[in-house]
């Protein structure tokens, strides 16, 4: 009897406390979930070492969780991520999303359950946020601010009338949208004719396939502008390989490790820093900062800056 006793005991206990996995934390700190796009991509494999390095320094301040994708087009693993996120009762997320729209419903249920939601890098789509009433604050650079200055700084360098290549990233992509039209811009502003432009969705081996197939249709090409440094990689392989490097100029956008040597060399012309190191950073310090204070969401501007072999110098 008294075994049998301990027994149901034992039982009913188990069943009023919570289990493991729907505890949450196990520490009085927040945790900060910090969900990125492609980590086969090294500015995200950047941002990633930022954001763990400035946990190593605020340890005992909050806890860290960091998940990627394989690639730029895996949507659908992303949304998974926020939902194992959700499901283990992080306190924020801090989301660099691969789509610009599909992400939203699923953070709008992490906000709903009450998680910090904070966006970086790609902005979410406005009229997406707007129709599932949701305020999702962004805090990154301004994208086509970043593009135009690239553009304007390889416009420079050309005539007027000159053929050019847009390589975009992916089209769903707010920051892709907002690069090309970025160098639209300058474009336009320059007088320059845009001969070409087509997504290689931010991937080198698709650049690549891409720009050789142009510069054979378009021999008096010009220039080819890469939204992000990955495709700029891409181009600068297939205008190597058809000895045309040089006489087709390259710029990207991210300032990976990667261009840094090429810009010195002038293989590629000009790319725009947005500080991959620091994006991540500034999306957990306002989540943290969101977390102490509940302050309404509101956008903030990140740095974004001109990168040549002269800046690169510095």
């Amino acid at each position: 009897m008294k075994t049998r006793f301990l027994i149901t005991i034992s039982l009913l206990i188990g069943l009023l406390l919570p289990s493991a996995c729907d505890r949450g934390p196990a520490t009085d700190r927040p945790t900060v979930a910090l969900v990125m796009k492609s980590l086969a991509n090294e500015f995200f494999k950047t941002m990633e070492e930022g954001a763990r390095n400035h946990h190593a320094a605020q340890a005992t301040e909050y806890d860290l969780i960091v998940n990627g994708i394989k690639d730029e087009l895996d949507v659908s693993r992303q949304v998974q991520l926020v939902e194992q996120m959700i499901a283990q009762r992080v306190n924020a997320i801090v989301i660099a999303p691969a789509d610009s729209k599909i992400l939203i419903p699923v953070c709008k249920r992490a906000m709903d359950a009450g998680i910090v939601v904070i966006n970086i890098d790609n902005k979410f789509d406005a009229d997406v946020l707007k129709e599932q009433n949701v305020k999702i604050p962004f805090v990154g650079p301004d994208n086509r601010k970043g593009a135009r200055a690239v553009g304007e700084y390889l416009a420079k360098q050309l005539r007027t009338g000159d053929k050019v290549a847009i390589l975009e990233g992916v089209p769903t992509a707010f920051n892709a949208q907002q690069r090309k039209l970025g160098f639209e811009d300058a474009i336009k502003a320059a007088g320059l004719m845009v001969a070409a432009s087509q997504s290689a969705h931010w991937e080198t081996a698709e650049a690549n396939q891409i720009v050789s197939a142009l510069i054979t249709e378009q021999p008096d090409l010009k220039s080819v502008l890469c939204a992000n440094d990955s495709m700029a990689l891409g181009a600068v392989a297939a205008l190597r390989a058809a000895n045309k490097l040089g006489q087709v100029k390259v710029v990207g956008y991210d300032n990976i490790s990667a261009v840094q040597q090429m810009l010195q060399l002038g293989e590629i012309l000009a790319t725009a820093d947005q500080h991959a190191d620091q994006l991540a950073v500034y999306g957990i310090e306002y989540a943290l900062e969101t977390l102490k204070t509940n302050a309404p969401p509101a956008d903030r501007e990140t740095p974004v800056d001109l990168k040549t072999a002269t800046s690169n110098e510095q």
